[in-house]
């Protein structure tokens, strides 16, 4: 099969299309045909060496597929059955060996592209919005990286129950993007952006910020907070926040913030199912876009991630096989 493969931590001249034998699946397992696989900023973090990994590897822990083979163990899939995952390393290829308590059925109504970006991204904007802080309707929330992936599936969701979405983008292009998923504030990233915030919310601040850029919006979000404010630092696209002391949330009204990771609210099996669930039913419902904004073939999947830290594309991107 093609695939991926990273010899060495490396810009993305490391991804190498090579020729590797197909997986072999062990009892709990499907051996998984992809149609579509999901590139998410965690790879480029990965690949960088900012979170380890022994190489050679194969990148990538997204994807949708047909199942063509199915472990001895396994109950729940047949072969034939439409899947897609989050938690599937090595999904940059072909086919992928899969763990069947990760995989999740694929609604008729979802296409494989839609499947393969749609659950990492959804998944964790349904645990930032229902288990971090679950705005009220009416309040404001600040939300970083408006028309990113992330940003347009929360947006989407928060908007549907009545929360006013402030969000934050780079261009005219992106400005329009989030307005279009519900945004009713978009600001340019600046110095004063805590102030624009606190004047669109008569001085009070934000109820929470969801905050995936990391080092270069931290302060920023912090000071857009309302007193007793609830910051979730998810994700780090412009770099890792510096050290950080604790006692400055006192002073500035007793905030909250937290750096959660998805696999802490995807604990086990059922709560896996309810967050694909409830993400596949809005998608198949209608209530829920998922932006394709840029998809590759996978012997590009080095530009791919070019373009991705680039913050040349909008949305979810996708690697085609």
């Amino acid at each position: 099969m093609r695939a991926i493969q990273v010899s060495e931590n490396g810009g993305p001249e490391v991804l190498k299309s090579v020729e590797l034998p197909d997986p072999q699946i062990g009892p709990d397992q499907l051996l998984v045909d992809i149609d579509a696989i999901g590139i998410n900023f965690i790879d480029t973090y990965i690949r960088t060496g900012r979170y380890p990994q022994a190489v050679p590897y194969v990148p990538g822990s997204e994807g949708s597929g047909v199942v063509a083979e199915v472990g001895a163990n396994v109950t729940e899939f047949a072969v034939g059955d439409r899947v897609a995952w989050s938690a599937g390393p090595g999904s940059y290829a072909q086919r992928v060996a899969i763990n069947a308590a990760v995989a999740i059925p694929v609604p008729a109504g979802v296409d494989a592209q839609v499947a393969a970006s749609a659950l990492l991204q959804g998944m964790t904007a349904h645990y930032l919005t229902e288990s971090i802080y679950k705005p009220a309707p009416g309040e404001s929330v600040l939300v970083h990286a408006g028309a990113g992936g992330v940003g347009l599936i929360l947006t989407q969701l928060l908007a549907a129950r009545g929360v006013r979405v402030i969000t934050t983008v780079s261009s005219d292009e992106k400005e329009a993007l989030s307005r279009e998923a519900g945004a009713a504030e978009v600001l340019r990233y600046s110095d004063d952006l805590a102030d624009h915030v606190r004047k669109l919310t008569d001085g009070i601040g934000v109820a929470a910020v969801y905050d995936g850029v990391g080092a270069s919006t931290f302060e920023a979000s912090l000071a857009s907070l309302r007193v007793r404010g609830t910051l979730a630092l998810f994700g780090g696209a412009s770099g890792p926040v510096p050290p950080f002391d604790l006692q400055r949330l006192g002073g500035a009204g007793s905030l909250i913030v937290t750096r959660p990771t998805l696999a802490h609210y995807t604990r086990d099996r059922a709560e896996l199912l309810w967050r694909a669930g409830d993400i596949f039913d809005a998608i198949a419902g209608g209530s829920l876009h998922i932006r394709i904004g840029a998809t590759y073939p996978l012997a590009e999947a080095a530009q791919a991630h070019r373009d991705l830290e680039g913050r040349k594309t909008t949305g979810s991107i996708v690697l085609l096989p």
